[in-house]
């Protein structure tokens, strides 16, 4: 009884390792281009005016609510002042809010652009 050598037949017998991968078994690196780049080869392409390109993606409104940050120390916020109207996120930042001056709130308000008139 003579065992014959037959390789299995999802392999194939002529395959020959070419190492890792990359430049040094023959495959060139991909290479990555910026937003400048595609934004310039966008320019040459022949386009025309109905065509998206990175200019004119205008994406919808997102469904999810936007987040609301603290105004005093920026985490996120889960409460307001109802009185002046601040976004606060601990006990310790609405005691803080409720000893500033109006002119501090008022400035607060008018970094958030939130056009609320505080008595």
């Amino acid at each position: 009884m003579e065992a014959a050598a037959k390789p299995p037949p999802f392999k194939d017998p002529a395959f020959m390792h070419s190492g890792i991968g990359g430049a040094a078994a023959g495959k060139k690196n991909r290479t990555w281009k910026n937003l400048k780049q595609i934004l310039a080869l966008e320019r040459t392409l022949p386009w025309k005016l109905n065509d998206p390109n990175y200019y004119s993606i205008d994406a919808p409104p997102s469904l999810k609510p936007s987040k609301k940050y603290s105004d005093i120390s920026g985490l996120t916020a889960n409460y307001t002042d109802p009185q002046t109207k601040l976004r606060f996120s601990s006990s310790e930042e609405f005691s803080y809010i409720r000893l500033l001056p109006t002119d501090v709130v008022t400035g607060y308000l008018t970094l958030r652009k939130a056009t609320c008139i505080v008595p």
